[in-house]
């Protein structure tokens, strides 16, 4: 890489070398106990490896049981957050896996650069990215991560450390986008940085009445901005079924900031000023504060401002830190599931009246437009609407899903395994028929199966222990 400039690293905390320790997804529906271990160099990572059976872990944002191994060895990377090097004339950037998109956010907006692609959250590391091979606002326009990674190296379970690209190991390389981490231990990765001029965002929100209107207006507006995602009135029925507010926007120049913002257009928030403190009582979620919030959440989209910063346009809910708290013990699902345009309007109509007919309190939603899928082999981008709702666990949470799967496979659609918690393998095997080349992957750099996780084995990605 030419010209390479050294960036400062950000380190983490340093955690005990291996501790038996309850794990959790984001969701916390599950909490399983694994032995976790923690290096700070590739070498030391390589050499306390269990053959017996591993997964890698980043910050832990999967929502369900991808980074979760129960009896078993799970492999903390965070530690692995140092930059390698950085490329100014193409906005390169070389670095471990462990690094997460708060850290590069944090280190390079001031000077005019942001992550490429970036989900709802910027709390994720850059393997968990092309892990979950992640996806945002922006699909339809941009793509998924992998649209902005170069190469990686990948620690097989053999020891040896593999560099892979669109030229070099290719197979390995698109098999570990979607792969859920489960070829390998990404060490590190080469991405592209996008140059901004501000850290503001031009927005603009559109009040849609029915379903219909709705998906005109991504339609419509997904051809004109770079960035949209819509939320979805999940107490609305009937004629009204679908209604909600679409949010569009762009990256904004300084011209395009009011005067009381020209003075520091590259501005970064800082941590969260609120964190839920504990899990809140099972109680606190009714149909009534389910209303409620619901309520406040379409009324402050109406009210979008014609600018604002990255944090609210992006990451509204990493303001709040322990956010997934507020769902209580029992913890959440979020369901996401894409469904082709060509069936979209009738297939998202019955999937929504199921989930409202079905009376389990839905809360948080997004709806988006996505575009050319990946060639991630296990990746779930694919062109077509696609939905993600929170769900807190209650009696009859996981039929429903297992109802919804069925609609979801009736459309031509699939799940996201980044979110999911509760898939059977049969299904997900229907959804997904690229999952026979993956597993001819898998057999070439993993045959005894040493990349293991809960996810991996209740979805027949890896046979059961």
């Amino acid at each position: 890489m030419p010209d390479a400039v050294a960036i400062a690293p950000t380190r983490s905390l340093a955690l005990p070398e291996s501790a038996m320790v309850e794990l959790a997804g984001w969701g916390a529906n599950a909490r399983v106990p694994c032995r976790l271990v923690t290096a700070d160099s590739p070498a030391e990572l390589a050499r306390r490896l269990d053959r017996r059976g591993t997964i890698a872990r980043g910050l832990g944002r999967s929502y369900g049981d991808a980074a979760t191994n129960r009896g078993g060895q799970v492999l903390g990377i965070t530690g692995l957050d140092r930059y390698l090097g950085f490329d100014e004339a193409t906005a390169t950037l070389r670095c471990e896996a462990g690094v997460s998109l708060a850290q590069i956010i944090a280190d390079f907006a001031p000077r005019g650069l942001f992550p490429m692609i970036t989900p709802g959250t910027k709390y994720v590391t850059v393997g968990g990215c092309i892990a979950n091979d992640i996806h945002g606002k922006a699909h339809h326009a941009q793509g998924s991560f992998a649209s902005c990674v170069d190469a990686i190296t990948v620690l097989l379970a053999s020891g040896d450390i593999v560099e892979a690209s669109r030229t070099e190991h290719p197979d390995l390389f698109w098999g570990c986008f979607g792969g859920m981490g489960l070829l390998g231990v990404i060490l590190t990765a080469t991405i592209r940085l996008r140059r901004i001029e501000t850290c503001y965002f031009t927005q603009r929100a559109f009040v849609l009445p029915h379903l219909d209107a709705m998906l005109d207006a991504l339609d419509e507006h997904d051809r004109e901005f770079p960035y949209s995602v819509a939320t979805i009135d999940v107490v609305a029925h009937g004629a009204q079924l679908g209604r909600g507010v679409l949010v569009v926007g762009d990256h904004a120049t300084r011209e395009q900031l009011p005067p009381g913002l020209r003075d520091d257009p590259l501005r970064v928030s800082g941590p969260p000023r609120v964190t839920v403190p504990f899990d809140l009582p099972q109680l606190s979620l009714n149909r009534v504060t389910v209303r409620a919030v619901n309520a406040v959440i379409q009324g402050m989209l109406r009210r979008t401002a014609p600018v604002g910063h990255y944090e609210g346009f992006f990451y509204p809910l990493d303001k709040i830190g322990h956010w997934n708290r507020g769902y209580g013990r029992r913890g959440f699902t979020q369901y996401q599931f894409v469904i082709p345009f060509e069936r979209g309007r009738e297939a998202m109509r019955r999937i929504l009246d199921t989930i409202i007919g079905a009376g389990q309190l839905p809360f948080l939603n997004v709806l988006k437009r996505m575009g050319p899928a990946s060639d991630g082999v296990l990746s779930f981008p694919a062109p077509g609407y696609t939905l993600a709702i929170d769900f807190p666990i209650r009696d009859g949470t996981v039929e429903l899903l297992h109802r919804l799967d069925a609609l979801v496979l009736d459309a031509g659609g699939r799940i996201y395994l980044g979110k999911d918690s509760f898939v059977q393998a049969e299904m997900f095997a229907r959804m997904v028929p690229a999952i026979e080349r993956w597993r001819a992957i898998k057999r070439r750099y993993d045959p005894q199966g040493v990349f293991t996780s809960d996810l991996a084995r209740r979805v027949g990605l890896v046979e059961p222990a």
